[in-house]
């Protein structure tokens, strides 16, 4: 069964800034929790997704990857206020614009979906973005997410023995290394699911 299909309302990307500007303007966010500190990550994440989308670029090897997929929609499961989607959800949606209408990006809010991401826990947290693309006839063809693997191993290894590191400094460490990677990473993994589902058809 495709989790998605009774949904009438998602966000494209434009959309998804859109709504956060908007959130940003109010001094709001989305979500129960409307703390000054989660404001704040809400405003620096928009800050974050318009220097991603300025900066951005998708490899050629990569876009020829997305010319010949099967059609497909990527559902992102995220929220504004959250950190590694304002680095990630910019070039998933660059991806998804480059295919050449073979990959539609639709974006739902967490929150407001919980038996959805009930289905795509991490190590049973609702830990976001999550990547879920589904084929034109319901099947689902992969998930990724909430981050990439090499930066999931540093996370995990903060939970598993924090030390004298606090939240804040993995926070801080998290986005030093988006801004090292530029993409890389998440370029190649994604290209390694498209290449997967190339060999299986």
């Amino acid at each position: 069964m495709n989790p998605f299909q009774n949904l009438h309302h998602w966000f494209s990307y434009a959309q998804f800034l859109a709504l956060t500007e908007e959130l940003v303007a109010a001094g709001k966010t989305t979500g129960p929790d409307q703390s000054p500190e989660m404001v704040t990550y809400t405003r620096l994440n928009l800050h974050r997704m318009q220097r991603w989308d300025k900066t951005f670029a998708v490899p050629e090897a990569l876009q020829n990857l997305t010319h010949s997929s099967r059609p497909q929609i990527w559902w992102v499961i995220t929220e504004p206020w959250c950190g590694d989607s304002a680095s990630i959800l910019p070039q998933l949606a660059a991806i998804a614009a480059a295919s050449e209408g073979h990959i539609e990006l639709r974006i739902i809010l967490r929150d407001e979906h919980p038996a959805i991401m009930d289905r795509y826990l991490t190590n049973g947290s609702r830990s976001i973005p999550m990547l879920v693309s589904m084929a034109e006839d319901d099947m689902q063809l992969f998930v990724w997410g909430p981050r990439p693997a090499a930066l999931q191993q540093v996370v995990n290894a903060w939970k598993a023995q924090p030390g004298e590191k606090n939240f804040e400094d993995l926070k801080t460490e998290v986005q030093q290394w988006y801004n090292r990677d530029k993409g890389e990473h998440l370029t190649g993994e994604i290209s390694g699911q498209l290449a997967n589902l190339q060999r299986v058809i």
